[in-house]
């Protein structure tokens, strides 16, 4: 009895039988699967046609496919005379830097209060997610005049990378995140390598890494593509123009470059967190990382 309404949907099994009802079915299935697909894909796609398309084609026909041929020059001309190069790197650099601090702080934070499980743990978890009832705009006069003038060594991390990846670090919800998953992992395997001699380095290196990468590689596109688009703290604390990120730039060289090798420069920037998000997901999807861990 439970097999059947587990079973039931819209249309019954003799509904579905019918030609008619199945090829309205499968017709109504693709006409959203197209919507979805264009609304997604649509508007890169456009940009990906408007940044090898001259100026006057973009204005006058956006919808047409380079009425005045392709013209590729304007990749070259963005990647070299509007210095996205520079930017493209320095952007490259901040996102993998708060890739790492934030990959760093999320699964060491997670292993702590997860596995290892102090007299604290309740505590900390607690103060950990109370932070993530408090808007960013609150603490942001706050965290600059921690990082204008830092505490103890009483150093200035302005125009410096570091005053963007620290505070990237401290990101409760994957903390919280990796802490959620590792408290789902079988805990008959951390008691088996504790048995075997395995310190608390050595648990988290041999055992838990392996069994995580699934949620590793969410931590991580949530963490390469929020640092990639972050526009306000770079902004802040990275006021050398030669210093600051694609999401900075971009706004000041609208004004100064053609139509067309801005939208080649837009092009550039959305390459490379497209692809990044493709390797996560497919190291998400499969998630060999936890029946390798089990079995070894």
């Amino acid at each position: 009895m439970e097999h059947d309404v587990s079973e039931r949907s819209i249309l019954s099994g003799f509904d579905r039988a019918r030609t008619g009802t199945r090829w309205s079915l499968r017709a109504a299935q693709g006409l959203v699967l197209v919507a979805l697909a264009v609304a997604s894909l649509g508007p890169i796609l456009w940009l990906a046609r408007a940044s090898i398309s001259t100026t006057q084609d973009t204005l006058r026909t956006p919808m047409a496919f380079w009425p005045s041929g392709v013209d590729w020059a304007n990749l070259s001309t963005a990647w070299n005379q509007a210095q996205i190069s520079h930017y493209f790197a320095n952007t490259v650099w901040v996102a993998l830097g708060s890739w790492f601090v934030q990959l760093l702080i999320a699964t060491t934070g997670g292993y702590v209060l997860s596995v290892l499980r102090p007299r604290y743990a309740p505590a900390v978890t607690a103060a950990v997610l109370a932070t993530l009832f408090i808007p960013g705009v609150v603490v942001l006069v706050p965290l600059f005049l921690t990082v204008l003038d830092l505490p103890v060594v009483s150093a200035s991390l302005l125009n410096t990378y570091w005053a963007v990846w620290l505070p990237a670090g401290a990101n409760a919800f994957n903390v919280l995140l990796v802490k959620r998953f590792m408290d789902g992992l079988p805990r008959d395997v951390y008691e088996a390598a504790r048995m075997d001699g395995a310190g608390p380095l050595r648990m988290l290196w041999s055992v838990v890494l392996p069994m995580s990468k699934p949620i590793l590689g969410v931590v991580s596109i949530f963490a390469f593509l929020n640092a990639w688009k972050d526009f306000l703290w770079p902004q802040i604390v990275l006021p050398e123009p030669t210093l600051q990120p694609l999401s900075v730039r971009l706004p000041l060289i609208r004004d100064t470059v053609e139509l067309d090798v801005f939208l080649a420069a837009l092009l550039i920037s959305m390459a490379l967190p497209i692809v990044i998000f493709l390797v996560f997901q497919r190291l998400f999807l499969r998630g060999a990382g936890l029946g390798g861990a089990v079995k070894g």
